[in-house]
């Protein structure tokens, strides 16, 4: 059908490029020349339309890119042709104003046909809902190139049943201006004039790239409003500046809570990544995935996934799969506390670069069990730390926590020992493995955190528990803290804690009340807050680090870097040693005054 099309308008273009030159009056010597020459101009001009891509498109689907092709094709065959009329004037001798003529014809004609082809499929021949319901009127938060896109496919999409009305923004230039010939009526608190009769029914907030404070703002507006609301993903999120909408979202607590994108120094983390071999061991865990996900965009010559649990391994490894790595991705299920395999591990594949992310977190569960803390958290990285020092691993990452500092928990007191331990074995063999660890807190979204406990909460009618009024964690996301880890690993040069600037502490009264109008309910009157206690081992606040910590900056303004007199090896591994004796015959209350011989300044809850 292409074929047929673009042959007759080209034929006609010709045709009437020689009428309008001639005023319909062609000579008849141009006669001749227009009925010799009209098939191999317009077999010509076809082959060049075949050559930009012309015939690969459906008719009906048109778009800038195809608009900008069309156009070189067409001027590439009226340059041949003039080329031709100059330098075979006997052979081909058409006036220049006719090729000029028929070049614009030509290029305005098919672009006519493609277009008007388009708009018949977009006016009359878009899906319609099966249920022919009513199209529900929304607004769109934002005028940038997001909103405008979003309302683009809204328009031509009509079987979506949402009908954009009206856009607002709160760049005032464009106030009073349409796009797609959708108004800008004025900034988002313009929906609480009672005045503005557009009858709302959902709003969709399309501002990927503003402040989180704002996006809070625009939720508060639209809760008075008593809208509906969804929003496009973050710009991080996006691939393009494009925005569909399958990709609309509720709004979440991480798009309120102030975690701007960061920036990394990716040239330095890919010198220590690019073309060598990364281990990762907890892989399938919140962190441990992300840094598999970031650490495979760094080109590494094989990536080995170590993890304990085959669904967790199957899930990251199917996505990193997806994502085009699957050749250097190497699942491996083992336990970081079997030393004949972690062994034969360190033996075959030789990794030169280790984050070691597995450990146990639940503080409330380590309390009851410090046998498996001190076993996992403690032990295992020892055995893993003396193996990559055995098989000459360039640098051993420990992902610890905030919670080690001063720590008040079994989880807090093994993630400190484990640090003591690295720190210490870096001092007795500075020649050898670059050890250091880095400090984050809370992680939005990891298993176990807060915010899917409220979410249920919340779904069954409440009460949101709290442990106490005043209780406060710092929160950071997981891309973030994952990209920040990558990015100390590369500037550590041995023997550091690097500590993650989380930003300012937030309470966790303010985040469950923040997360129950997210869901369009009143605090305290739809949903109550109930306050439980402080449970065992949780602090009302966390430290960034403690007595006797020297602070030093870094290249990098979100990560600060903390060293700390080593404890000698011969030390360090005795204390290892009297724990792992004492592991399985020991009480609880024995075990943690034990942690407490070697971390002083650990505050055990005895019971």
């Amino acid at each position: 059908m292409l074929l047929v099309i673009y042959t007759a308008v080209l034929s006609l273009s010709r045709w009437l490029a020689y009428q309008l030159r001639f005023d319909f009056a062609v000579p008849p010597q141009f006669e001749v020349q227009l009925a010799a020459h009209g098939w191999w101009v317009v077999a010509l001009k076809l082959f060049l339309l075949l050559c930009f891509s012309q015939f690969a498109g459906l008719l009906s689907y048109f778009s800038i890119p195809d608009l900008r092709r069309l156009l070189y094709a067409t001027a590439s065959s009226s340059v041949i042709l003039l080329g031709l009329r100059y330098y075979t004037d006997l052979f081909f001798t058409p006036p220049r104003g006719v090729l000029l003529i028929d070049f614009l014809l030509s290029f305005g004609g098919l672009a006519a046909v493609r277009l008007g082809f388009r708009l018949v499929r977009e006016r009359f021949l878009a899906p319609q809902s099966r249920s022919r319901r009513r199209a529900r009127r929304v607004g769109i938060i934002g005028a940038g190139d997001v909103g405008a896109s979003l309302a683009r496919e809204l328009t031509v999409k009509r079987g979506l049943g949402l009908h954009p009305v009206a856009f607002f923004d709160d760049d005032r230039n464009k106030w009073r201006s349409r796009i797609h010939d959708i108004p800008v009526i004025g900034s988002p608190e313009a929906l609480l004039n009672q005045k503005l009769n557009l009858e709302l029914e959902e709003a969709i907030i399309a501002m990927p790239s503003a402040p989180a404070r704002r996006i809070g703002e625009v939720v508060k507006i639209l809760q008075q409003a008593r809208l509906k609301f969804e929003t496009v993903p973050s710009m991080d999120q996006l691939a393009t500046g494009k925005v569909k909408v399958s990709q609309l979202r509720s709004v979440e607590i991480q798009d309120l809570l102030g975690r701007e994108p960061v920036k990394l120094e990716t040239e330095n983390i890919r010198q220590i990544l690019s073309a060598r071999v990364i281990m990762v061991t907890g892989a399938g865990g919140s962190i441990g995935s992300e840094l598999c996900r970031q650490i495979a965009s760094f080109n590494p010559s094989r990536l080995l996934l170590v993890e304990q649990s085959e669904v967790q391994m199957y899930s990251i490894e199917q996505e990193l799969l997806e994502l085009g790595h699957g050749g250097v991705v190497l699942p491996l299920v083992a336990d970081v506390l079997d030393e004949p395999r972690m062994r034969h591990l360190f033996r075959r594949f030789h990794p030169e670069v280790v984050f070691h992310s597995a450990a146990h977190k639940h503080v409330p569960m380590m309390e009851n069990q410090p046998s498996e803390a001190i076993k996992n958290n403690t032990l295992g990285t020892a055995l893993l730390a003396e193996l990559a020092t055995e098989f000459e691993v360039d640098r051993f990452v420990l992902i610890s926590t905030d919670k080690a500092i001063n720590p008040t928990s079994v989880m807090g007191a093994t993630k400190r020992l484990a640090e003591i331990f690295v720190q210490s074995l870096h001092a007795s063999r500075p020649e050898r493995t670059k050890f250091l660890a880095v400090r984050f807190g809370n992680v939005l979204g990891s298993s176990g955190s807060v915010i899917p406990i409220f979410n249920r909460q919340i779904a069954a009618g409440g009460p949101v528990k709290v442990t106490h009024p005043d209780v406060s964690r710092y929160f950071m996301t997981i891309p973030e803290a994952s990209g920040l880890v990558l990015q100390s690993a590369a500037q550590g040069s041995g023997g550091e804690i690097f500590v993650l600037d989380m930003g300012k502490p937030i309470r966790i009264v303010d985040l469950a009340r923040q997360l129950i109008e997210l869901n369009g309910l009143k605090p305290d009157e739809d949903i109550q807050i109930e306050f439980t206690g402080l449970r065992p081992g949780e602090k009302l606040f966390e430290e960034l680090s403690y007595q006797g910590e020297n602070f030093t900056a870094t290249h990098h303004p979100k990560i600060m870097r903390f060293v700390s007199q080593p404890m000698p090896m011969k030390i360090a591994r005795e204390l290892l040693a009297e724990l792992e004796q004492e592991l399985h015959r020991a009480e609880p209350n024995h075990l943690k005054l034990l942690l407490q011989k070697a971390v002083p300044e650990y505050q055990p809850y005895l019971t």
